[in-house]
């Protein structure tokens, strides 16, 4: 059994996906959070999931807060850490303690667009496509090795907001997919690719978690 700690934000529509998936040989151990408000938090209580959240105006420094933070992951000795619309940039010390097992979903087709607003900067250059990416994570922002990607198209009439909605239907189902492969084994680091044992031979990496 592989045991899952969770960072969110916000309401956590990405960590209910992979809850919700039910991966085999997953057990989400516990869901943490830089928002005691955050909406995610209340629903991961309701499923009997532990939940951790402070704010990083209670410590002196970021490096305080997720070294903090680190120290609370550890208790459940998770053997992936996910990134599930976790807003805040983890400092070097965090990203090398889970090299290889800390993943994040960004809401962009990497490298375009990395950091905030993404939505908004693809209408702004004029894509026609627009999309998200499921990554391994390393001390520089959104650049780690690349797991899977979906891409959806971007219309005249979209504004951010009609277009994250349509990229975060293809986040919850590239997200529990991807932590799928990763607990089967089938994701090993090569370089800057990503080679998934599940997909091998494949023209393409589409399809979602179960199907």
């Amino acid at each position: 059994m592989k045991n899952i700690v969770i960072f969110i934000s916000g309401r956590g529509s990405n960590m209910q996906a992979v809850v919700q998936a039910n991966i085999p040989g997953v057990r989400v151990a516990a869901v943490l959070s830089d928002n005691p408000d955050a909406a995610g938090l209340q629903w991961a209580a309701a499923q009997g999931i532990p939940t951790f959240a402070r704010r990083t105006g209670d410590f002196a420094s970021r490096a305080d807060f997720h070294r903090a933070m680190l120290e609370v992951a550890e208790q459940y000795r998770p053997d992936l850490v996910l990134l599930a619309g976790y807003l805040k940039i983890l400092p070097g010390e965090f990203c090398a303690h889970y090299q290889g097992r800390l993943i994040n979903i960004h809401p962009s087709l990497l490298p375009a667009f990395p950091g905030l607003h993404t939505h908004q900067r693809a209408i702004d250059e004029g894509c026609r496509l627009a999309g998200c990416t499921v990554h391994f994570v390393t001390a520089e922002l959104d650049c780690g090795p690349i797991i899977a990607q979906g891409a959806v198209p971007v219309y005249d009439s979209d504004t951010a907001d009609t277009l994250a909605a349509r990229v975060l239907k293809i986040e919850h189902q590239l997200l529990p997919q991807a932590v799928a492969d990763f607990a089967a084994g089938n994701l090993s680091i090569r370089g800057k690719r990503v080679h998934n044992r599940r997909t091998a031979g494949e023209a393409g990496q589409n399809g979602a978690y179960g199907k």
